[in-house]
């Protein structure tokens, strides 16, 4: 009878100890925890932790038990829930027209609206968000994983970052897959959302990004030009073929201003992006004016949608309307 009691007691002291030698480390994150012969076991959430912040909850926690007075060993069990991580590709028909600085300023736009989010330099053979986003650090990497780089509340990873600076990359499809693939098999952590910044084009990049990891959609850019349009009509067709929705068309330099007399010109035509999104029956997402400042933002790697004003509005609504097509709401 009274052993029926004494164990209960014995439990509930038990856990309380534990709750306390783990205060404001693991919060939330213990189950079940027993104490048997000076053996701990408790089982840890680590639902959205990458694997360094994985490693390094686990030696804390192991820390902290061992230094509680009978305790000889601790053992540790993992669990996660798989994170609905949504991949959104950012392509173009043709380079040269801004799909680069739009990846970058969309990712940083959809974060501060709350969203966990990363970048992908998928531009294989011209990576240039390590510049775009004011972050040329190598990531590391634990196992076979690469850990993202984090710079303007995004998560990135580039291959840009892992080679020298002008380096050319003379890698055959096969190669620039294979390396494609590290990028997105990278530790990403808690990220919801993965924008991928494609190489121009259609050719062996995105064939294999769209037939093994499935996007959960494509953002199309173009300038408003005829010819540009006509390449992103040739992405569109492509996504489409593959079975990834289109979320929307962007126009980019869409209108210049000029700095000393404020006259608005349209050296690339004006409005042909969203008659082609109305014909094809693709939502419009926004338009992005051709400035010297967004530039010049790139350049210095401080992407404008991280600051305030009016381009800093510009990218939050582009972002706000791409959240509505994917049915998501800021968090």
């Amino acid at each position: 009878m009274a052993s029926s009691v004494e164990r209960p007691i014995g439990l509930i002291m038990s856990m309380d100890l534990i709750n306390d030698a783990l205060a404001g480390i693991a919060d939330g994150r213990v189950m079940a925890p027993r104490l048997a012969d000076g053996m701990v076991s408790i089982i840890l959430d680590v639902t959205g932790l990458g694997a360094g912040a994985r490693a390094e909850l686990e030696r804390r926690v192991t820390d902290a038990l061992r230094s509680l007075p009978g305790v000889e060993d601790v053992r540790i069990a993992m669990t996660a829930d798989k994170i609905d991580r949504k991949l959104i590709a950012v392509g173009s028909g043709k380079g040269g027209v801004g799909k680069s600085t739009l990846s970058a300023n969309l990712a940083v736009a959809l974060a501060r609206t709350g969203r966990k989010v990363g970048l992908i330099d998928a531009d294989i053979y011209g990576p240039s968000q390590p510049r775009i986003m004011g972050n040329e650090a190598k990531p590391e990497a634990v196992g076979k994983q690469i850990i993202p780089i984090e710079t303007h509340g995004v998560k990135m990873l580039s291959i840009g970052q892992l080679v020298d600076p002008g380096t050319a990359l003379a890698w055959r499809g096969p190669m620039a897959s294979s390396a494609l693939g590290q990028l997105l098999e990278g530790d990403w952590g808690d990220a919801e959302i993965l924008v991928i910044d494609l190489p121009p084009g259609t050719g062996d990049v995105q064939l294999s990004l769209l037939q093994k990891w499935k996007p959960a959609g494509a953002v199309i850019v173009s300038t408003p030009q005829d010819l540009a349009l006509i390449d992103a009509t040739r992405a569109i067709d492509l996504f489409r073929k593959m079975q990834v929705p289109i979320l929307g068309l962007v126009e980019n330099m869409a209108g210049y201003a000029c700095p000393h007399c404020g006259e608005i010109s349209d050296p690339f035509g004006t409005g042909g992006a969203e008659a082609a999104a109305k014909a094809m029956d693709i939502a419009f997402l926004g338009r992005v004016p051709l400035k010297m400042s967004i530039r010049e933002a790139s350049d210095a790697g401080v992407p404008p949608a991280a600051g305030s004003g009016d381009e800093a509005d510009l990218f939050a609504e582009i972002a706000r309307r791409l959240l509505e097509q994917m049915n998501l709401s800021p968090a």
